[in-house]
């Protein structure tokens, strides 16, 4: 009997999109090569859905009409190869979940700075009294949302991942914030593969939709799309439609003008996360006060960027979401001399040179936290005086109050993915808000 659907992996997207299959009446399987936790298992038994777990069942997932692949399992994976040559269609929980609305969707990617605009755009659109669905890489799966509520609108968060396997997904406003050198294991150390990757967001709109776009990214701007480009940029003026900072945000769309001269986000990247926001806002046609007071009221989210706590004078600030370079790059820009900054884990072929110029007007003494720091040593030797390691959080925080002096800041900032010595960065952020307030 052939399925209609076999779902790869148990995780939010997998679950979710398992149980939307379920209710549209489609035969489901669900297949992890990893254990499935028992609250799923049990979930699924509920729902009458066969699953296996700790194998992928070749002769049980060949004969379907489609595969629902996480985001998690590389497209050039040995198994998703064998689906592939069997000519199995292969599609994202993001592609599956978009057949079963017509909601309006905004749809937000870019290296950095994802989460904190999609945030935005949300926190916007509920203080204008839209009723949002808040999901996607965020954390909350698509498919799962829509199975029995409806919205006026969707805000999801798209990793490239997640884009790889759309086919028709088309969203009416898309917004690419910045493509910086990222994941490149995963697209064969190919920064033109990965560029192609976030580009597939706007692949299907049409001339009524719009994409909002980072006018100062080099690898952006050339951009070939239908769909109406509104850009944004820090060092172009009076753009019109679109964005632009000159000691304040300048927002032109429509024949109307908005200025907004305080943020609750500070630094430069916020500055671009916050005009992308504004121009989505403004396309949904809120209100410039609505914009403008969400825009001061807003606070950041967890790991990018959050104050944890001040002691004797030495602030430290957890930005554990951190993960690649160019997000390490913004946040040390957005410091004040004197840094004491902990960075490491696990290196994803980073090249550090972007951080040079920065880390010796700002950064005073590094402190190299991962089971692996010569990568690191290696490119900061002579460009600051102390470099020391840490195998721990807790001893690279007691190594950054021992450095530090008052008036100077602690940043953790890693660069790098977390996975040596913690399961996530939300894990490694929360370690090291519990050892700041253990000093």
């Amino acid at each position: 009997m052939q399925r209609d659907v076999v779902i790869l992996g148990s995780g939010e997207s997998g679950m979710g999109a398992a149980l939307l299959a379920k209710n549209k009446g489609l035969n489901v399987f669900v297949s992890d090569s990893s254990i499935i936790t028992k609250e799923n298992r049990d979930l699924l038994d509920y729902n009458n859905i066969e699953w296996e777990e700790n194998k992928h069942t070749l002769e049980k997932i060949i004969n379907t009409k489609e595969v629902i692949k996480s985001p998690g399992i590389p497209n050039d994976s040995s198994f998703i190869k064998k689906l592939s040559d069997a000519d199995v269609k292969i599609v994202s929980e993001i592609e599956f979940a978009f057949r079963y609305t017509n909601t309006k969707i905004i749809a937000i990617t870019g290296s950095n700075g994802k989460t904190t605009t999609t945030n935005l755009v949300y926190y916007i659109l509920k203080n204008a009294g839209y009723n949002v669905l808040k999901a996607g890489n965020i954390g909350v799966s698509f498919s799962k949302s829509i199975i029995n509520k409806k919205y006026d609108v969707i805000v999801l968060e798209l990793s490239s991942f997640q884009l790889d396997n759309i086919i028709d997904f088309r969203p009416d406003v898309a917004i690419l914030l910045n493509i910086t050198e990222d994941h490149l294991d995963r697209y064969n150390n190919n920064l033109q593969e990965y560029i192609k990757s976030k580009y597939l967001i706007t692949k299907n709109q049409k001339d009524t939709d719009v994409l909002i776009y980072n006018n100062d990214d080099k690898n952006i701007k050339a951009i070939d799309t239908r769909a109406k480009k509104i850009p944004f940029s820090l060092s172009k003026k009076k753009l019109n439609p679109g964005g632009y900072y000159d000691k304040k945000i300048t927002i032109n769309l429509n024949n109307i003008t908005m200025t907004i001269n305080e943020l609750a986000l500070q630094g430069k990247h916020n500055i671009y996360n916050s005009m992308a926001a504004a121009i989505a806002a403004r396309v949904f046609e809120v209100k410039d006060d609505i914009i403008r007071k969400s825009m001061i009221d807003f606070e950041n989210i967890e790991h990018r960027l959050e104050h944890v706590l001040t002691i004797h004078g030495i602030k430290f600030i957890n930005d554990s979401k951190a993960t690649n370079v160019n997000a390490c790059w913004y946040a040390l820009e957005s410091m004040q001399n004197n840094v004491v900054w902990i960075v490491g884990g696990v290196d994803k072929g980073n090249d550090y040179s972007e951080l040079f110029d920065v880390v010796e007007e700002k950064v005073s003494a590094i402190i190299c936290l991962g089971l692996n720091n010569k990568n690191i040593i290696n490119a900061f030797r002579g460009k600051v005086k102390t470099i020391v390691q840490a195998s721990d959080m807790n001893e690279a925080v007691r190594h950054s109050y021992g450095l530090a002096k008052k008036g100077n800041t602690v940043l953790l900032s890693p660069a790098c993915a977390s996975f040596d010595l913690f399961k996530n960065f939300e894990e490694r952020g929360h370690k090291f808000k519990s050892e700041v307030r253990a000093l």
